[in-house]
């Protein structure tokens, strides 16, 4: 059987297009024309045997197979780009300053920075495992290059993922909270200002559901061990979510239903920075390897070509 040798300048338009939210962008983004993208997009179809594209309203979106395959060639970029980057003695020199959620710092920071430090081993990286607000006032004061944070609605940066947001308990409180005329619903949660703690207390006002701050930490490790003993409710998504704390089904408890929330690569605005594009990219790469498919949004193009 012929094995069939894949484009990379084809790979690069499609994950670039799919990235931007717009192929028409991703064409000027790579100084091609946009009849040369679709003309990648159609090979790269015709190579792989399968439809990667479909019609959704006025653009284009990514079918059941263009959304394995996204993967896959995020991957091969990855790999091709941090290859020639060794090999050619890593043409980029400087600093890169990167700020991420505590909740990635086990599950993708290592990985980021070892991918990183080999295709690129004369950049020097300064990472900073950071609150959501603080990240954010260091992106809009230019002292981080990229931050992986929530989307807190200011932000213009298209959303690379998005996590469900659901109610942690104990593992072995069976019992939940009290259900009692009158009694307020405890919550554990992270010093204000915090995101997720005004997402539960909204949430919670808005189904008329009494609460109270039951417990208050600067850390997530804090907010684990106190959701562990029993102290009270916490809001997060699953990552990182430790054996001694469990999902709860909002139905079965008399919760609030919970939305997803979108995680974006913020950066600073107005500042073009090459060692952050490739930083970025490596993150991409180390989320579609630990997150599960259906998180990823990089799926929708709303403007094709």
């Amino acid at each position: 059987m012929r094995r069939t040798n894949l484009d990379m300048d084809a790979l690069r338009s499609f994950v670039t297009g799919i990235d931007a939210g717009s192929f028409a962008e991703a064409a000027e983004r790579l100084g091609r024309s946009t009849s040369a993208v679709s003309a990648q997009l159609k090979k790269l179809e015709e190579q792989t045997g399968v439809s990667l594209l479909r019609k959704s309203g006025r653009g284009l979106a990514l079918t059941d197979s263009g959304e394995r395959f996204l993967a896959y060639a995020r991957r091969l970029l990855s790999l091709n780009d941090e290859a020639v980057g060794a090999l050619r003695g890593a043409d980029l020199e400087g600093w890169v300053r990167l700020g991420i959620q505590e909740d990635f710092g086990e599950a993708a920071l290592p990985q980021v920075l070892g991918r990183f430090a080999r295709a690129h081993p004369k950049v020097r990286i300064e990472a900073r495992i950071a609150r959501n607000s603080e990240m954010m006032t260091k992106i809009a004061s230019g002292d981080l290059d990229l931050a992986l944070a929530w989307d807190d609605g200011a932000s213009p940066a298209p959303p690379i993922a998005a996590a469900p947001l659901c109610w942690l308990g104990a593992t072995d409180d069976q019992a939940g909270w009290g259900r009692q005329a009158g009694e307020p619903l405890p919550l554990v949660a992270l010093e204000a200002p915090c995101l997720l703690r005004r997402i539960a207390c909204d949430e919670l006002d808005r189904h008329g559901i009494a609460w109270r701050i039951a417990f208050v930490t600067p850390s997530l490790a804090g907010l684990w061990a106190a959701t562990a003993a029993g102290l009270g409710l916490a809001l997060r998504t699953p990552i990182g979510r430790p054996s001694t704390v469990r999902i709860l089904d909002p139905a079965e408890h008399g919760l609030p239903p919970l939305p997803s929330l979108h995680l974006k690569l913020h950066r600073p605005q107005g500042h073009a920075n090459p060692i952050a594009d490739h930083l970025a990219n490596i993150l991409r790469q180390a989320l579609d390897e630990i997150f599960p498919p259906e998180w990823m949004t990089g799926g929708r193009v709303a403007n094709a070509l």
